[in-house]
């Protein structure tokens, strides 16, 4: 299934998309998707519904982020060994994780608006896990059995702020729109291998980001069973698995970072498609 929430901000509905590629309304079998409905019996119950049952929404929507009220927002650093190359980096021992506030998440479509006086602001295509269920303590054996679904996330980063204005990276990932999740969530059964996912990034047109997922360095199932070691992961929680090379940061002999009126354009296999504008505050 291909679950998504659709309407203004604050004020999204749960919906379908079909096989048709329509918009299907699940108000009246849901009141939203969070994590009070990614559990494997509710997402049963909808996965049984007939979508031809179910309304068509018409007219032009505008797309959330396919989950809401995301509990926590977990991010995953360096975790491509090509990612890591590009960069210098060494390749890390256990998983980097760092947060970024939710008050950066938006929908899939949403302008990303840079900071007033950001020059170095950046793109990063990655796969974002859904968890469904309560997770603590759990083994990479089985922890893809606590995952509801898999989504794109850009994980916009502001470079300056991360590496220069003192302490861990949460200052450069957290500002505001740095966080477009969706467009749509696809429930595990439907993505198979999360570890076998093409994915790209292109800026106005040109292709800056080419990878796939079975280049991470610590694939799905180990950073959840990293993770439950150290807190409980909760339903809704969402977890954003690293980006793979062609970030702006790593361009040669030169970085290159958004501007004002900049178009990013990402895909990741059986996920969809995002697309942001880049706006700045004045």
């Amino acid at each position: 299934m291909k679950l998504l929430r659709y309407g203004p901000i604050g004020a999204e509905k749960p919906g379908l998309l079909d096989n048709a590629g329509l918009l299907r309304d699940l108000s009246a079998h849901v009141d939203d998707i969070t994590g009070n409905t990614l559990d494997d019996a509710t997402l049963a119950k909808l996965r049984a519904l007939d979508p031809a049952d179910l309304p068509v929404v018409e007219g032009e929507q505008r797309i959330g982020a396919c989950v809401g009220n995301i509990g926590k927002f977990l991010c995953i650093g360096l975790n491509y060994s090509d990612h890591a190359a590009e960069t210098g980096a060494e390749i890390p021992k256990h998983p980097i994780l760092f947060f970024k506030a939710n008050s950066a998440i938006v929908g899939p479509y949403d302008d990303v608006v840079m900071p007033r006086g950001s020059e170095q602001t950046d793109w990063e295509v990655e796969l974002g896990v859904v968890i469904g269920k309560e997770a603590k303590y759990v083994s990479k054996e089985n922890a893809l059995e606590y995952v509801a679904g898999y989504c794109i996330v850009n994980d916009v980063s502001e470079r300056h702020y991360q590496a220069n204005l003192t302490g861990q990276w949460t200052k450069g990932k957290s500002c505001d729109t740095f966080g477009p999740t969706g467009p749509w969530m696809v429930t595990r059964d439907e993505v198979g291998d999360p570890q076998n996912l093409a994915m790209s990034c292109d800026v106005n047109g040109k292709r800056m980001q080419t990878g796939n997922t079975k280049t991470m360095i610590f694939t799905v199932a180990e950073i959840i069973e990293h993770l439950s070691q150290l807190f409980t992961l909760h339903p809704g929680d969402v977890i954003t698995t690293g980006t793979p090379p062609g970030v702006g940061l790593g361009i040669k002999p030169e970085p290159i970072f958004l501007k004002k009126g900049d178009v990013m354009d990402l895909t990741i296999e059986g996920l969809g498609h995002q697309r942001q504008k880049v706006d700045q505050d004045a």
